[in-house]
């Protein structure tokens, strides 16, 4: 069985979600991501306005919104609010940031609430939830899967990719034991190379959050081997 170059590049979220990105560089992603016919593009808020008008002439790369990101640690209006204002602005997917703090205090039934207010608030879009894999300790990751399979999210999804710590295989592996087929994997975070994204995909992951100087990399590597990968 193969991997097409466009398959590879239909799940790739191709991600500019720094402190730091400026408008030069959304422009550059979202004209890399018009070349390579990448799926979905990620962008802080203040953006999606300007990613918007230029992909109105290519509806089939969708749009993610990012709602508390990247503490999660907003109260549940604000996060329902945001969503409301991403869903308004065109984006067609959120991915949302778990309360960190709140799983980590055993605050359970809030952190269901808080994810379960943001489904409602999102329109129906496809929510991911992310859990910031790297501050966790496997019996959390445990418990932030169990409460995203309580609520009607798409995805978990490993990390914002603010950590020092990427996601790992073992992450993925963890992730894939506890939801099986009942929601999907994102990986984010640490992502740099098309071996890794493979050995990710045959492990159950369904899409990749990369950025921008990754994503190239993978899709020319997958390019010069001739534009498919046996998995």
């Amino acid at each position: 069985m193969y991997l097409k170059l466009e398959d590879i590049a239909g799940m790739i979220d191709l991600s500019c979600v720094r402190t730091t990105s400026c408008e030069d560089e959304i422009i550059e992603l979202i004209k890399n991501a018009q070349k390579y016919k990448i799926g979905h593009v990620a962008v802080l808020q203040c953006f999606v306005p300007l990613v918007r008008k230029m992909l109105e002439h290519d509806p089939e790369i969708k749009i993610v919104g990012n709602v508390s990101f990247p503490s999660g640690s907003d109260s549940t209006s604000i996060k329902v609010a945001q969503a409301k204002e991403l869903v308004l602005e065109g984006c067609n997917e959120i991915d949302m940031v778990i309360n960190v703090g709140k799983l980590r205090s055993k605050s359970y039934s809030e952190v269901e609430e808080d994810i379960r207010a943001v489904v409602e608030a999102s329109n129906k879009l496809p929510v991911k939830v992310i859990i910031e894999t790297p501050y966790l300790t496997l019996d959390e990751i445990k418990k932030a899967c169990e409460i995203i399979m309580n609520t009607d999210a798409a995805f978990v999804k490993t990390s914002t990719g603010w950590t020092e710590k990427g996601t790992t295989i073992d992450d993925i592996k963890a992730i894939k034991a506890i939801v099986g087929e009942r929601v999907k994997i994102k990986a984010s975070g640490g992502i740099r190379d098309l071996d890794t994204l493979i050995e990710m995909y045959r492990l159950g992951t369904q899409r990749f959050g990369v950025n921008l100087v990754s994503g190239k990399r993978i899709l020319d590597d997958c390019i010069s081997r001739g534009g498919e990968v046996v998995i």
